[in-house]
């Protein structure tokens, strides 16, 4: 065999071993493919014919702490646009059956085209049953559009709560990139309040339908007859601390006047109600928002957008005097037995006034009549320093951790601040107005509801909070949420000394002996604040009963004069809507005439 021959014989050889060796390896790669992978190639092939149709949850209801409904669900119809089907010469078409402006559509659709032209964006929320039998109608030359029922926010307990529960709202396009695993293009999203702190609570898990289409993305049936579907699981159920009765009464007596009222239980810091006054209807904020409403809330000059029950700062007048008594009783300053003597005022560089003479008074006397002179002279013996300590035990000067978001920390100086202010030689004088709860003293409503519930309880409770837990699905119990607890180490002695002080405000003869009642004893410190704007504002911090305190109550009412005549009757009511809840509710109603038909009732 020549050499030529030879090489021929291995080419050949060497070219069949490679043909047969592709073979081989296309034969054990289609075998693998089709026979031991043939499942999740399957699902990838089926992939391009499937189309995911998401299942928004349920969102969590709000209870109130006796299982009322507070906030709930109602269905509404949203029109919804593809893009990757829809005709844009049909904006104008659709703007006119929705009542909006021109553009109104093309704008919408504008703000999504970054998003994939597959998903369905949300055009309009809350459309009325007419335009859903006019989609209908039409639907066959409505190519891409069509609409869901949804779910939107109900309060059918008649409670307000603006400031209490938030609102949902359209998820911002700087929120979705930064929650995208979970969130997509129209999803809406809790905005302040209970609605935004509990958002991931409430929001649930989606789920998805999985549904064949044809190459022009039309549905032609069930994938799998629903084997891959994967059902939504509603948001959880939260249980309020809120009494929804003693929550209306508030929103009723607030009604209008500017302010905020807080009332908490003493033990477990858990707020029982709470309202910024004046409010605005959430009910706005469950369809689309109009810009009208909108621009009325922004511009008008009472702010209702602004929580003054957590935002407001103003000096807290006083009934700061009992945390200046508390504090030198727990230093051994003073005992029960020691006195000042109080000739109309105090002189410290210039002459303080007191709003009477009270001659010699010890410290619970000095709280019963309010005497200024005794809280001018005190401050001094307690110290600039002291003074700021015991603040930031009661948690003044920062804030509280309540769980719905938005809350100012307020202010209470210190000898720091005043040399940074004045130098070295920082007048003195200044204390005075500190022991009476004026000067650059600032406080919010809550701090001070806290403040009172700490006093009411010697010294522990909890993180005030809204929220108790949720409501398990399967066994109902409720699953509570757990809070910081707070102990202030102050001696109990002292706060007995400054409760009977609190106590003969109203029980002995101070300045709220017109709460007095006979059902249950009130004990309270009412308080009215300097306002340089115009007339001051009335406070009042209290509890009830005062043997053993169940609900202690901050009312503030700005603009409106002494906390006595002003503030203090709120709280009452409030007391005796939680304390006489049942004697209430059992009391005959008046007898009421006959009404003519097509008159109205007045309350």
């Amino acid at each position: 065999m020549s050499t030529v021959d030879f090489a021929s014989v291995n080419r050949k050889s060497i070219l069949y071993g490679i043909i047969i060796l592709v073979f081989a390896i296309f034969t054990i790669r289609l075998f693998q493919m089709q026979v031991i992978n043939h499942e999740m190639y399957d699902e990838k092939s089926a992939g391009n014919s499937i189309k995911p149709i998401e299942q928004i949850p349920l969102r969590g209801v709000f209870y109130d702490r006796n299982l009322n409904v507070l906030v709930d669900n109602i269905p509404a119809y949203t029109l919804r646009i593809t893009p990757a089907y829809y005709d844009t010469s049909l904006n104008k078409v659709l703007d006119k059956v929705l009542g909006v402006n021109p553009g109104f559509v093309q704008l919408i659709l504008k703000r999504n085209q970054i998003y994939s032209k597959y998903i369905p964006i949300r055009v309009r929320r809350g459309i009325d049953f007419s335009i859903v039998s006019w989609l209908e109608e039409n639907s066959e030359f409505l190519p891409g559009v069509d609409y869901v029922v949804e779910m939107q926010r109900g309060y059918p307990f008649g409670v307000m709560g603006s400031h209490l529960f938030g609102y949902t709202k359209e998820i911002s396009a700087q929120q979705l990139e930064k929650e995208k695993d979970y969130y997509k293009p129209g999803d809406y999203v809790g905005h302040n309040g209970i609605e935004k702190q509990y958002e991931k609570d409430l929001r649930g898990e989606k789920g998805f339908h999985y549904v064949l289409v044809d190459s022009r993305r039309r549905e032609i049936g069930r994938y799998k007859d629903g084997e891959k579907d994967k059902e939504s699981i509603k948001g959880r159920d939260l249980v309020l601390s809120i009494d929804g009765d003693v929550q209306k009464v508030v929103e009723e007596e607030m009604r209008g006047k500017k302010g905020a009222v807080v009332a908490i239980e003493p033990s477990t810091g858990e707020i029982l109600a709470l309202v910024s006054s004046p409010e605005y209807d959430l009910n706005q904020f469950s369809y689309i928002t109009s810009k009208d409403f909108l621009e009325e809330l922004l511009s008008d000059p009472d702010k209702p957008l602004f929580n003054r029950a957590t935002m407001s700062l103003k000096p807290p007048g006083s009934t700061y005097k009992i945390l200046a008594a508390i504090a030198a009783l727990d230093m051994g300053v003073i005992t029960p037995s020691t006195t000042i003597y109080c000739g109309g005022g105090f002189t410290f560089g210039r002459f303080f006034k007191c709003h009477g003479s009270h001659g010699a008074v010890n410290v619970i006397h000095a709280i019963e009549k309010s005497c200024n002179t005794f809280f001018y002279q005190l401050i001094y013996k307690i110290g600039l320093d002291k003074y700021k300590e015991y603040a930031l035990k009661f948690g003044f000067n920062q804030k509280t951790g309540i769980d719905i978001g938005e809350e100012a920390a307020g202010f209470i100086p210190d000898e720091t601040y005043y040399k940074k202010l004045y130098g070295e030689n920082w007048p003195r004088s200044i204390m005075a107005s500190l022991g009476i709860g004026q000067g650059e003293v600032s406080v919010t409503p809550l701090q001070l509801a806290k403040y009172i519930a700490l006093i009411a309880n010697d010294g522990k409770s909890f993180r005030p909070h809204i929220v108790k837990g949720y409501l398990d699905n399967k066994t109902g119990n409720i699953i509570p949420y757990k809070f910081e607890k707070i102990d202030l180490n102050i001696r109990k002695e002292a706060f007995d000394i400054v409760k009977e002080g609190m106590f003969l405000v109203v029980q002995g003869a101070g300045t709220a002996t017109h709460l007095r009642n006979p059902d249950y004893h009130i004990s309270g410190k009412t308080g009215t604040a300097q306002n340089p704007h115009g007339k001051d504002h009335a406070l009042f911090i209290g509890f009830a009963p005062s043997e053993n305190p169940t609900i202690a109550v901050v009312v503030v009412v700005e603009n409106v004069g002494f906390g006595g005549t002003h503030a203090a009757p709120i709280a009452k009511k409030m007391m005796d809507a939680y304390l006489l809840k049942d004697k209430l509710k059992n009391k005959k109603p008046t007898e009421i005439q006959p009404v003519i038909a097509g008159a109205q009732v007045e309350d």
